[in-house]
């Protein structure tokens, strides 16, 4: 049987009769409250003995500081109640417990604290955390080491500061400034929603009891002072992810020294040793051929992983996972730089690992075809790849060892995350929490359809459906594509707080999500296919997909179409608002209008010229054959545009020119500033007033 029928037997007809079934349920529609104040669970971290794992719990509010995150206990036999271990008011981030599963770090502010700083709580007894640090610049990210001891830890810290004492003198003094500027001499000058800053993050390393001194182990070094050195970039900022050695004796931490030079190259990083005793920062991998980033040891202690990025002359490429043997010694000196890559040949992009107890196996997450499965691979790499469930649905993310099984999060289109524990060797997962089972099961929201089509050009082209509330196949409804951003991510069977294919279809709209060529998870040739080709085949995909949901499903209404799309989804959304006039309306938020115009003012520039095929000023056709503003003669589609304008991704001038193009060709438009978000609308109130506006403007446009 073809796979495309196959398909549409086991989801299509099912679905129908599960949704109908919701109507008489009683089940209500989706509101953006539902949404907003679904508890959201952190990345599980388990006890080293297997028993426990904590999980940081958020509790959104719409009011300013009514949202409460606190951390709770989870029983990984499930046989116990999670329990809530803080109660404060402000969140606590990057627990990790001791060795001997007696205690655990974490860093917040407490009082009037003006930055985090570590504490240190005792789980074998009541009682409050105590603190054990007191950095001007504050301290995050504690790492304990492997005789529970010491703490590791991060804190940024002023150009040419040797001391806490020097830190807190050059705090004072640019408070007390009475001008506010800023001053480059690189690229870049921006990252996400913040202007970036002249403070470097260093390591730090201090007893774990009050009172004890920390250690600037990157103080003075040459190293740290290069123009180019920077950690692992965040959407928060950026670590070292520092790892202690197995001997206690050094940290390995991944770091960048070419950041200065990231608008003309590719930016490297790779694995340094940072001894405890002091000096140098000792480089364990290096080249220009590929990056190593975020290192993990073995229980066994005889092993290095980190996850590998090849240089290519392709933008993507997929991450993979690479295992070095580590020396005995513990010297840099005895290390052999020659990854062995466990996953070469899995053509699925890396993104959590673990190893497993014994350290014989590496456990990790990929994105596969519009899912993230879990997948396993020999310390050896030899075997290969295998997936623990091939048919796994939903979404894993931040996978870790507990004792013998496996903790995650986890979470599906019906769904919201919750914490499950994994059983190894078949895949399947029990619920070790229900902090949002109750509320998620008086909503009306079915699984999502999905079906595949061929492209044009030969490609299988994967989709998503999801279905209105009360849906009755018998009815007509107008459709919406909800194009993902990236390009390289994928639409997935779960929610999503900021972009909620259920919310969006809560006004009784059919939502088609199309992973159009570049999309993850379909394989590396087909990410690649977009290079060269931006926006134009994605966009054909779309219209194809739409045409291919009409035909398969009689119940969406071809002559009430819309598109809305974020980031590079609004990308597209612009390129159809000059390229077809076959939709109603369109809802762009931070899309580009001008190729050339997004390239000179973004965080991030070099990959925008390789896919182009040139710098702006070189002979590639792209920048205006595939520019939205091209084609502005065309212009004619209703348009809702929306904007942070704290975006420094798709900074606002992209959407301010889109504005004064439409507004010439006498389109009917809408723009929404949000003068306090980035590239997400993220406060509450104002995410609510967003698609408040969103549902308003597709009625006017898809109403009968």
């Amino acid at each position: 049987m073809p796979r495309i029928i196959l398909l549409l037997f086991l989801v299509y007809f099912p679905v129908l009769g599960l949704a109908d079934g919701h109507e008489d349920a009683g089940l209500r529609a989706v509101t953006h409250e539902d949404v907003w104040t679904m508890r959201r669970l952190s990345t599980p971290v388990p006890s080293p003995n297997g028993d426990w794992v904590i999980v940081q719990v958020t509790e959104p509010v719409y009011e300013e500081d009514g949202t409460v995150s606190d951390l709770w206990l989870v029983a990984v036999d499930g046989d116990e109640e999670p329990r809530r271990l803080t109660a404060s008011n402000e969140a606590e981030s990057g627990v990790a417990w001791s060795p001997d599963s007696t205690r655990i770090a974490f860093s917040t502010k407490r009082g009037e604290e003006d930055v985090s700083q570590i504490y240190v709580m005792d789980m074998t007894m009541p009682g409050e955390a105590q603190k054990v640090t007191s950095l001007a610049t504050g301290a995050s990210g504690p790492k304990w080491s492997p005789d529970g001891r010491r703490l590791a830890f991060e804190s940024r810290v002023y150009p040419g500061a040797m001391t806490d004492e020097e830190n807190a003198e050059e705090k004072k003094a640019r408070e007390e400034r009475d001008y506010s500027v800023s001053t480059y001499e690189i690229f870049p000058i921006r990252q996400w929603n913040r202007w970036r800053d002249d403070l470097t993050t260093h390591v730090f390393v201090q007893d774990a009891v009050p009172g004890a001194e920390a250690t600037d182990l990157m103080a003075g070094t040459d190293f740290a002072a290069q123009p180019g050195f920077a950690g692992v970039p965040s959407l928060g900022g950026e670590s070292l992810k520092p790892e202690w050695t197995p001997d206690g004796e050094a940290l390995v931490i991944s770091a960048t020294t070419n950041l200065d030079d990231s608008a003309h190259t590719e930016l490297l990083f790779h694995l340094y040793r940072l001894a405890v005793s002091g000096g140098e920062p000792e480089p364990l991998t290096g080249g220009n051929e590929w990056s190593c980033q975020t290192a993990k040891f073995s229980p066994d202690g005889k092993a290095l992983y980190c996850l590998f990025d090849p240089v290519t002359e392709y933008v993507y490429n997929l991450a993979e996972i690479a295992r070095f043997d580590w020396p005995e010694s513990g010297a840099a000196s005895d290390f052999t730089a020659e990854p062995n890559l466990l996953t070469e040949g899995f053509d699925r992009p890396v993104s959590d690992m673990t190893v497993s107890r014994d350290s014989r196996r590496v456990f990790f997450t990929a994105s596969d075809e519009g899912r993230v499965r879990l997948f396993s691979v020999a310390a050896s790499g030899r075997g290969g790849v295998t997936a623990l469930n091939r048919e796994s649905g939903g979404v894993y993310a931040g996978v870790q060892t507990a004792g013998n099984a496996l903790v995650a999060r986890w979470e599906d289109a019906t769904q919201p995350a919750e914490v499950v524990r994994i059983n190894t060797r078949n895949g399947t997962h029990e619920r070790l929490t229900a902090f949002n089972v109750e509320h998620a099961a008086s909503l009306d929201r079915s699984p999502f359809l999905e079906f595949w089509f061929e492209s044009d050009l030969g490609r299988r082209v994967h989709n998503f459906v999801a279905l209105p509330p009360g849906f009755d196949e018998n009815n007509k409804y107008p459709v919406v594509t909800l194009i993902h951003g990236g390009p390289h991510a994928s639409s997935r069977d779960a929610d999503h707080v900021r972009w909620s294919p259920h919310l969006l279809a809560s006004a009784g709209y059919v939502v088609v999500m199309t992973d159009y060529t570049g999309s993850i998870g379909y394989g590396v040739d087909f990410a690649r296919a977009i290079q060269g080709d931006p926006l134009k085949t994605p966009a054909d995909e779309i219209e194809a997909a739409l045409d291919e949901a009409i035909r398969l499903y009689p119940f969406i209404d071809a002559d009430r179409q819309a598109a809305a799309g974020a980031s590079y989804g609004g990308h597209l959304v612009n390129w159809l608002l000059g390229t077809t006039d076959r939709f109603r309306t369109l809802v762009s938020h931070a899309g580009l209008i001008d190729l050339e115009g997004q390239w000179s003012s973004s965080d991030v520039i070099r990959h925008r010229e390789i896919n182009a095929g040139s710098p702006p000023w070189g002979d590639s056709p792209i920048w205006a054959e595939q520019s939205p503003s091209s084609y502005a003669a065309n212009f004619s589609t209703p348009i809702l545009f929306t904007i942070g304008e704290k975006d420094y991704r798709v900074p606002l001038n992209q959407t301010i020119a889109a504005w004064s193009y439409v507004q010439r060709q006498q389109v009917p438009a809408r723009l929404l500033v949000f003068h306090e978000a980035d590239h997400w609308i993220m406060k509450g109130s104002e995410a609510r007033y967003y698609w408040n506006e969103v549902h308003a403007w597709l009625a006017q446009y898809l109403g009968d």
